[in-house]
């Protein structure tokens, strides 16, 4: 586990912004060349009007500069005693946004629990830009 990126994480949570689920997550994201981004969950009373902290950080990279396909690892973090693993619509997300070897992070709050899984580990079967070509 990299205690740097732990507690960079764990500080981030309080930036989230959930009234309704009280679940706070922040989420890092580094690509292949160095670059970081942060982000974190919003919900909205509309609830899928909200945005997981996965999908913030790696869309808001984009206008950053960053570039899809070229991240290397995600971290994710919640206010969880246990480890909180991605919805489904994260990983799908990035699966697009990660090399193919990319590895997934997750800690718990309190720093006891810490795990790590390839992309292709948490989704095996990916739809890809090739899938949507015909």
């Amino acid at each position: 586990m990299n205690k740097e990126i732990y507690e960079n994480l764990k500080s981030k949570l309080s930036l989230s912004y959930c009234p309704y689920s009280n679940v706070h997550v922040a989420a890092y994201a580094k690509t292949n060349d160095g670059k970081e981004f942060y982000g974190v969950n919003v919900e909205n009373p509309a609830y899928p009007s909200g945005i997981c902290a996965e999908r913030a950080c790696l869309f808001g990279s984009v206008a950053q500069g960053a570039k899809v396909g070229s991240f290397k690892e995600v971290h994710v973090i919640s206010n969880s005693k246990g480890i909180l693993y991605c919805c489904s619509g994260c990983l799908q997300v990035m699966t697009h946004f990660m090399e193919p070897n990319g590895m997934v992070h997750f800690y718990n709050i309190t720093g006891d629990k810490y795990e790590i899984r390839s992309i292709k580990e948490l989704v095996p079967f990916q739809v890809q830009d090739k899938d949507i070509k015909f």
